[in-house]
């Protein structure tokens, strides 16, 4: 089983009905699964045009769930290729255009980046589509850098701008500034995992947090801080604080042993001990960085707040972290 990952840049519409609606009667002539995730009135428009018997066995997921955030979207892919086993799927999604300060565009790039080695053994046929009148400059160079093979006039060829996960997995030393909208609270990691799911689930209720925010604010520190007592230093922090769209996790280890920024996407991450926790802790928050240099690694978790307004600009942030 061979995973391909494909990328259709597109400048009309029929162009893209064309290619994917191919994709789709094909996967139904064979009788295989086919999934439908683009903008809403894309998917619809591509739905008339297919022959009901084939439109009835599509099924179509809401595009702003499916890329809901990066840990998530790949935890979708890969239940859906187990759902489905040993069948081949295909799947035809939209990514939408990343906007926002950063971790949002870099996280989405490494997570289009390492899709071929996350998705390796998997039966699946992924076709992601982008209209090139939402794409600026620097997202049309994204695509041709992280698909392996790009769908042309003539069909699919072997995409020579591709880079592979490697070249997105440079590690930083410090996070992307952002902006502190209130006070830090610290919790000291222990030996106790008990003792600081405990504190943290109270420290969580008394900031007002969303119940489920909480526990995966729980879920996901407890994780890191159990990869800290078996693989790291032994003791750490975890320090929550508030931005201006974001509660803001950052868990810290004094041993700097995780150097890898992909860790958590990698097929290793997802079905062996070692590392588990990292998929599950990409799964249960927004965007995952991980920082640092021989001095420490830190571990920054974002969580966002959909009801807020969109963050400021740089410039109009005094105070950040």
């Amino acid at each position: 089983m061979t995973f391909m990952h494909q990328g259709l840049i597109f400048a009309h519409e029929h162009r893209f009905r064309a290619v994917a609606g191919g994709r789709l009667r094909a996967a139904v002539a064979s009788e295989r699964p086919a999934v439908l995730a683009v903008a809403p009135h894309r998917s619809a428009r591509l739905l008339a045009t297919l022959p009901p018997q084939v439109a009835r066995e599509v099924r179509v997921i809401d595009r702003d769930t499916f890329y809901d955030a990066p840990g998530r979207m790949l935890a979708a892919l890969h239940r859906i290729v187990l759902a489905h086993a040993p069948e081949r799927v295909t799947v035809v999604a939209e990514p939408p255009t990343a906007r926002g300060p950063e971790p949002a565009p870099r996280e989405w790039r490494r997570l289009e980046a390492v899709l071929a080695t996350a998705l390796g053994g998997s039966a699946l046929d992924l076709l992601c589509v982008h209209d090139t009148c939402a794409l600026t400059a620097a997202a049309r160079t994204t695509v041709h850098t992280t698909h392996p093979v790009l769908v042309g006039a003539g069909g699919p060829r072997a995409n020579h701008a591709y880079l592979g996960p490697d070249a997105h997995g440079a590690r930083s030393r410090t996070p992307a500034p952002l902006p502190l909208t209130g006070p830090v609270h610290r919790v000291e990691i222990g030996q106790s995992l008990p003792r600081l799911r405990r504190e943290l689930t109270t420290l969580g209720s008394s900031l007002d947090l969303e119940p489920l925010q909480v526990d995966g604010l729980v879920v996901a520190a407890n994780e890191l801080a159990a990869n800290v007592l078996e693989h790291g230093a032994g003791k750490g922090s975890v320090s929550l604080w508030r931005s201006h769209d974001r509660w803001v996790c950052e868990v810290f280890d004094e041993a700097g042993l995780l150097t890898d920024p992909l860790a958590g996407y990698r097929p290793a991450d997802g079905v062996r001990s070692r590392g588990y926790g990292l998929w599950i802790t990409r799964q249960t928050c927004d965007f995952l960085e991980i920082c640092g240099d021989r001095g420490g690694t830190l571990v920054r978790l974002h969580f966002l707040d959909r009801s807020a307004e969109p963050e400021p600009s740089a410039r109009e942030s005094r105070l950040s972290r």
